[in-house]
């Protein structure tokens, strides 16, 4: 069993920063794909950000292309956010998940931690 644990979300104005983290325990995520989702009041979950065990492999979704930053450190057990450049539209709940491989589904999930980008 795997318990993710999200902090650092919070109130921003528009252009700021924020770096979210995801603390895992119970179990190593050392081998697990990690992502950041976010859901919207009134709309569905989408994956914002991924990342393969080894670091060497991420996906962002087209709308954070250039502003977020998905990074992991194995030995804290720890994937992080960083995201710059944020605007109204990335308000949202943020969750992170993890899943054994690459093109399973996530198994795992945490509370999610709010985002809101003030205009």
């Amino acid at each position: 069993q795997v318990t993710l644990v999200e902090s650092g979300g919070g109130l921003v104005q528009d252009g700021g920063s924020l770096r979210l983290s995801c603390e895992a325990s119970g179990r190593t995520i050392n081998t697990y794909a990690m992502g950041w989702w976010r859901q919207a009041p009134g709309k569905a979950r989408e994956l914002v950000a991924g990342i393969v065990w080894s670091s060497t492999g991420t996906y962002y979704a087209e709308s954070v292309k250039g502003r977020f930053t998905i990074s992991r450190d194995n030995a804290k057990n720890t994937v992080y956010l960083q995201m710059n450049s944020l605007k109204p539209e990335d308000t949202a709940v943020y969750y992170c998940a993890a899943r054994p491989r690459v093109g399973s589904n996530y198994d795992y999930w945490g509370q999610g931690t709010q985002v809101t980008v003030s205009s």
